[in-house]
């Protein structure tokens, strides 16, 4: 009879242990707090447009993880956050009229820029070597962003003069682009391609449409 009972104990808690490891397992994610820092680049920039300070963006969010395997080495993540985007350029933005004139700067302006802040959505699909108490690993994330525009201005600093614009109607308000992050722990490369042009229904001088574009590249740091 004490061997029988004894056996019934054994065999029960080995069956405990199996469950609480695979609720361990199946309660594996890696939610994440991201903060990014890149250098920004334009392209497709009409004829004498050109950048002349150092572009660059800011972002900070949250990402849901999703995983799609028991390992949890897998997964999809969506999330939520906020970005600021600053482009220091040559091309003047000015309202007249209430009519927003696109024009080359001439002379020795001493700083030009525009600059949107958006909602950002991002979605990944996501492989790691992490496990569950494996807090530095290998990551690569690929996948997309969609962007929201919530406000945007534009500040040329001349000699003696500053011109302000905010709320540039012709910034495109949907945004979207193509990204992927490549490193190991915290410290992960970032690179990013928008899709959609910055501006919608803008020319230059009244004649050359601007399709403007981005391509980031900066660091991405991840936190638990």
């Amino acid at each position: 009879m004490s061997r029988t009972l004894f056996l019934f104990l054994f065999l029960s808690s080995m069956l405990k242990a199996q469950g609480n490891d695979s609720i361990k397992k199946s309660t594996y994610l890696e939610d994440q707090i991201y903060i990014g820092f890149s250098i920004a680049t334009l392209t497709k920039t009409p004829e004498g447009v050109t950048q002349n300070g150092l572009s660059n963006s800011f972002e900070l969010g949250f990402i849901k993880d999703i995983p799609v395997n028991d390992n949890g080495d897998f997964a999809f993540g969506i999330g939520l956050g906020y970005g600021r985007n600053t482009y220091f350029q040559n091309m003047k933005i000015e309202e007249i009229n209430n009519i927003t004139q696109f024009q080359i700067a001439e002379g020795g302006f001493k700083n030009n820029k525009f600059s949107t802040h958006v909602i950002d959505v991002p979605l990944e699909l996501r492989w790691r070597t992490s496990t569950i108490d494996k807090y530095k690993f290998w990551r690569i994330y690929a996948g997309g962003k969609l962007s929201y525009v919530v406000a945007s201005n534009a500040k040329l600093k001349e000699s003696g003069n500053t011109i302000k614009v905010k709320g540039i109607s012709e910034i495109n308000k949907f945004q979207y682009g193509v990204k992927l992050a490549v490193g190991y722990g915290t410290w992960n490369f970032n690179f990013y391609y928008g899709l959609t042009d910055l501006f919608s229904d803008a020319n230059l001088n009244e004649t050359t449409p601007i399709e403007i574009r981005d391509f980031r590249i900066g660091l991405i740091f991840y936190i638990l």
